[in-house]
């Protein structure tokens, strides 16, 4: 048997350090777990940073994926493959949007086509220009690092791509006043992730609606990392009741397989043709038939409303820990995507619930993300949070809160 350190010396000699270098090495995971290379198990409340929301290794997800393998893999969009339209029409239905899709590889090529999609709309009238949320986050590509609202993840790949610019969540006069008749395009993220757990309130997205009917600009979501029934809404946009003309998908579309996808309405259906954009391996048959898996088993085991029974109770176990440690100031929670804020950089307390058995995910330098799957069980939650109180606890240098009672 390798091992871990065999592993460890051969990602360390040969793989790009584009992440800091992991700690463990994964070999397995079931449900809400997963296990190292030295049969250590850990509660997964990462999930492939919001990918794995039916859990690792769902059995009707793997027989998809193990039957179409022994079948077709990949043809190109040269020709049809039998799963494509089907899953374009149930993420039109599911949306609303009753519009067509693009299916490519990931977040931020979806993100890419988004923006694509917006100056090609604008092209005759000149308008080209994206307007996207501070703290946002929105990949890695050129286009989509410019769109995404953190300078951070910019410096040193400058010259940035032009036409982007940036507001404040939340704040529609800080919108207005980079609107102008360059304007194509304002894109939101329903709750934002990467920049803390933020949720664009019920009134933003409402006035950003009406703002772009007035203005004729596009409203594009991003719903890479809250897509997906993760808010307890099968996408983020849909908890304020407003419609954007198209908007991005990515992460658990496909249960850690790689896909990913944009939807739009009828009036942007057509707007790309022959030509205009591509991707090779978009829409696969494995792709599609891990993603319509995937939307099988959230729709049957009512996992939509999984995420909002199970985020209540898990958000109410770590309020508990607010005003009991001096550390902990806030729970940010929208169905199953939880944040705990902290005072102080979180990583170090991801540290010690890594060792302690719980993998979570720093976000925004004090907030700890917790990510876990749709179907999670009471009992898991509640494992977690004994987890959670011991590794805070620990911290703090004192007893256990849920001992002091």
């Amino acid at each position: 048997m390798t091992t871990s350190a065999d592993i460890k010396t051969k990602y360390q000699s040969y793989v790009i350090p584009t992440y800091a270098t992991p700690n463990l090495v994964l070999v397995k995971g079931k449900g809400s777990r997963v296990w190292d290379n030295d049969g250590k198990v850990y509660m997964d409340f990462v999930g492939g940073i919001a990918c794995q929301n039916v859990g690792h290794c769902h059995p009707k997800v793997t027989e998809a994926i193990q039957n179409q393998a022994a079948k077709l893999v990949h043809v190109s969009n040269l020709y049809m493959n039998e799963h494509h339209g089907v899953l374009a029409e149930k993420l039109s239905t599911l949306s609303g949007l009753g519009g067509k899709c693009f299916f490519c590889n990931c977040g931020a090529t979806a993100n890419e086509a988004l923006i694509k999609l917006a100056r090609l709309w604008g092209s005759d009238e000149g308008k080209y220009e994206i307007i996207s949320m501070k703290n946002s986050f929105h990949g890695r590509t050129l286009a989509a690092l410019a769109a995404t609202g953190q300078t951070k993840y910019q410096d040193g790949f400058e010259p940035i791509p032009e036409g982007f610019l940036y507001a404040d969540l939340n704040d529609l006069a800080s919108v207005k006043k980079v609107v102008s008749g360059r304007t194509a395009a304002i894109l939101v993220e329903a709750v934002q992730g990467e920049g803390g757990i933020l949720k664009a309130s019920d009134e933003f997205m409402k006035e950003l609606r009406a703002l772009c009917d007035e203005k004729n600009i596009l409203l594009f979501c991003d719903e890479v990392q809250c897509g997906m029934g993760r808010t307890g809404h099968w996408f983020g946009f849909q908890a304020s009741g407003v419609k954007p003309d198209a908007f991005s998908l990515a992460k658990s579309l496909g249960s850690g397989y790689p896909i990913g996808a944009i939807v739009t309405n009828q009036k942007l259906a057509d707007i790309f043709q022959p030509g205009k954009h591509a991707s090779t391996f978009g829409g696969s048959p494995l792709a599609c038939a891990a993603a319509l898996a995937t939307i099988h088993v959230i729709e049957d085991e009512k996992l939509v409303a999984r995420a909002t029974e199970a985020g209540r109770i898990f958000a109410e176990g770590l309020l508990e820990f607010v005003g009991a440690y001096e550390h902990v100031k806030e729970v940010r929670q929208q169905g199953l995507m939880i944040g705990l804020v902290l005072d102080q950089p979180a990583k170090g307390l991801c540290q010690t619930l890594a060792e302690m058995g719980l993998l979570s995910i720093p976000t925004a330098e004090n907030i700890v993300r917790f990510l876990p799957p749709l179907n999670i069980k009471d009992s898991d939650i509640n494992e977690a949070l004994d987890i959670i109180d011991d590794a805070l606890a620990d911290m703090h240098g004192v007893e256990r809160a849920a001992d002091e009672e």
